[in-house]
């Protein structure tokens, strides 16, 4: 396998990963009050929303790679 077909097949795993789990979340620590010794921080969960069209690209892109990215 060459180069393209590899990133191919990771384009399409991604574009899969991407339409099943509609996108992530991580958790962010920020510091709410810091008066002196004492510090007081809160933890936010923030959420990433990845859109159908970037996992239906990313697909398409990943089989346009396999299909033509090995022919010279």
């Amino acid at each position: 396998m060459n180069f393209t077909k590899i990133v191919g097949v990771l384009l399409i795993i991604a574009g899969t990963a991407s339409l099943v789990t509609g996108g992530f979340s991580y958790t962010k620590d920020s510091t709410v009050v810091k008066l002196g010794p004492l510090e007081l921080s809160a933890k936010q969960k923030e959420e990433v929303n990845l859109p159908v069209w970037l996992g239906v690209g990313a697909i398409a892109v990943g089989g346009l790679l396999l299909l033509f990215g090995g022919r010279k």
